[in-house]
């Protein structure tokens, strides 16, 4: 049989929601690779289209995870609904599965008991630094050995599934930059928020604590009356409650009375026009998996300076060359001397600037797209 008479083999990747977010487009470019290989392959969230932030290529056929009806659809009936999602798959018989995240790869993994289909499991994060509740953690124990192969970014994460007899096999595959990067709406425009003749430090993310906002924040307000050019620009943060609590306001607080120079846009989806206009870039993030954002400050030629936190900020910047590495030890206790270094000393960061935009190569989609294609076939 010619290749082109062969069968097309069918995938299916779960994923929680298409809301902004490194796993989220992550998915997405994963389910592109697979369509532009041949593959048919479809999308499957947790939650409906409505909660979308990325447009869904096209070819890929999108279904939702089915729920229960009403007052069952909780913890206590969570078991009804692992049936009905074998059902699915019963009735999509898909060649692959992928799990993307945590628990929709528990769900998917279990569900998948005793099915001819072979699972790839994906985790976005460094999993201690987000310990599960223990109901969780058991299903974990009982689900993640059956995968056919852990995809993940890091030797960090690879080796902590390894270790904790999680994992049979493992393989390591770094985010890809698209560059340019997309733009996507809505689109804001730096001018419009950032005073003239100012100088801009950012950062970028939806999730305070992680993120390292906090303590990012806490130490330009420290410093910000010894360099009153610059702003400090957080992108992602909304004014509204984010599980209960407003981020925002929180952010705010502390900066106290030089709140002005905080500035918070929101959600944006022209995110390439803001790095062009920085000076700056910060991670300050307490646990990463592969950081997308550190990624995109760096194809785009600024200055980074990265927490060494697990995973992926040492995978990307050899501190001193082509960027700063701050210590986790520093960082949770004062980030203010390594930030007012960086602010000071423009020399090393036109260097790094010139230096970073070497990940354009090194994570080129055209060099890491036939190692995840060769990877999926060989399942």
């Amino acid at each position: 049989m010619t290749d082109s008479a062969k069968p097309r083999r069918s995938a299916l990747l779960f994923i929680d929601s298409l809301k902004i977010g490194g796993a989220e487009r992550v998915t997405l470019q994963w389910a592109e690779w697979l369509l532009e290989g041949g593959w048919n392959v479809t999308l499957l969230t947790s939650k409906p289209a409505s909660h979308d932030f990325y447009p869904v290529p096209s070819g890929l056929r999108r279904l939702r995870e089915p729920g229960l009806l009403g007052s069952l659809d909780r913890a206590l009936f969570w078991p009804l609904k692992l049936l009905r999602l074998r059902k699915l798959l019963r009735r999509e018989q898909p060649d692959l599965l992928i799990g993307m995240t945590t628990l929709p790869s528990i769900k998917l993994a279990l569900a998948a008991i005793g099915l001819s289909s072979r699972l790839v499991i994906s985790e976005r994060n460094y999993p201690p630094a987000r310990p599960l509740a223990w109901r969780w953690r058991l299903l974990r124990r009982l689900a993640y050995p059956r995968a056919d192969l852990h995809l993940v970014q890091t030797q960090g994460i690879a080796q902590w599934l390894h270790q904790r007899g999680l994992a049979r096999r493992t393989a390591v595959l770094p985010n890809a930059i698209l560059w340019p990067i997309p733009r996507l709406a809505p689109q804001l425009t730096p001018e419009a928020f950032v005073p003239s003749g100012q100088k801009m430090i950012l950062a970028v993310g939806t999730k305070l604590h992680q993120k390292g906002f906090d303590r990012l924040v806490a130490a330009f307000a420290g410093l910000q009356a010894d360099f009153t050019d610059w702003s400090l620009v957080i992108l992602g943060i909304e004014d509204e409650p984010y599980h209960g609590v407003n981020q925002a306001a929180r952010l705010r607080q502390l900066m106290g009375s030089a709140s002005s120079r905080l500035i918070l846009p929101g959600n944006v989806g022209n995110v390439g026009d803001w790095y062009k206009a920085s000076d700056l870039f910060v991670l300050a993030s307490r646990f990463e998996g592969y950081p997308n954002v550190l990624l995109e400050a760096m194809a785009s030629g600024l200055p980074c300076l990265a927490v060494d936190c697990p995973t992926g900020p040492s995978d990307l910047i050899d501190s001193g060359v082509n960027g700063w590495l701050v210590s986790e030890h520093v960082a949770s206790s004062d980030m203010a001397p390594p930030l007012r270094r960086a602010l000071a000393d423009l020399a090393a960061r036109a260097a790094f600037a010139s230096r970073a935009k070497a990940v354009r190569q090194r994570n080129a989609p055209e060099s890491l797209r036939p190692v995840f294609l060769d990877l999926m076939g060989s399942l």
